[in-house]
């Protein structure tokens, strides 16, 4: 096996067993997983894998493959080059969105106006004059201490959700994603 392979399977590894108390994790052979681990979000009815993948990005991170293989799932496919850091940057984040769920779900956030269903926050909105959320904007921008010294901000609040057609094709046409067609038919 490649030795860049066994790094990126090893990677896998590491967060499906730092994240396992938080997150199961499907398709394990032997308590181990390939390349990519399938983190199981489904046990949550307030808060959907959307909303966890929204929020990632007020981490800093891009959103991993949402609801697939599985729907209410996340799979994350850490390269053979994430460092140590970056892996446990990663799993610390996810830890502090199980704990953000688990207040939606025990009633202790919103279950509509929270961190989760009014992800990502951009710049625009933390800097606004009007705030009316139930959170302070700290937990909105800086959910992590060392976001202060590093933040990447979501350019758009916006998160469009396309649903994947049970038969036919998605179509683009002229290359413009505001109009997705399923076999001619405005997809929203």
């Amino acid at each position: 096996m490649n030795p860049l392979t066994k790094f990126a399977i090893l990677n896998a590894n590491y967060i499906s067993k730092r994240l396992e108390k938080h997150f199961p994790t499907l398709y394990k052979n032997h308590n181990l997983v390939a390349h990519e681990c399938i983190l199981d979000l489904r046990a949550f009815k307030s808060c959907t894998a959307e909303d966890v993948a929204k929020r990632l990005m007020d981490y800093g991170f891009h959103a991993p493959t949402l609801s697939w293989p599985v729907a209410g799932t996340l799979m994350v496919e850490p390269t053979e080059s994430e460092s140590q850091y970056e892996l446990d940057r990663f799993c610390d984040a996810m830890i502090s969105i199980h704990a953000e769920m688990t207040a939606v779900e025990s009633g202790g956030a919103d279950s509509k106006n929270n961190v989760l269903k009014n992800a990502p926050h951009t710049a625009d909105q933390i800097a606004s004059d009007a705030w009316n959320r139930p959170y302070t904007r700290e937990a909105a921008a800086f959910p992590a201490k060392s976001l202060h010294d590093y933040k990447f901000w979501p350019p758009s609040p916006a998160w469009t959700r396309v649903r994947q057609p049970q038969s036919g094709v998605l179509v683009c046409r002229n290359g413009d994603l505001r109009n997705v067609t399923k076999l001619g038919m405005l997809v929203n």
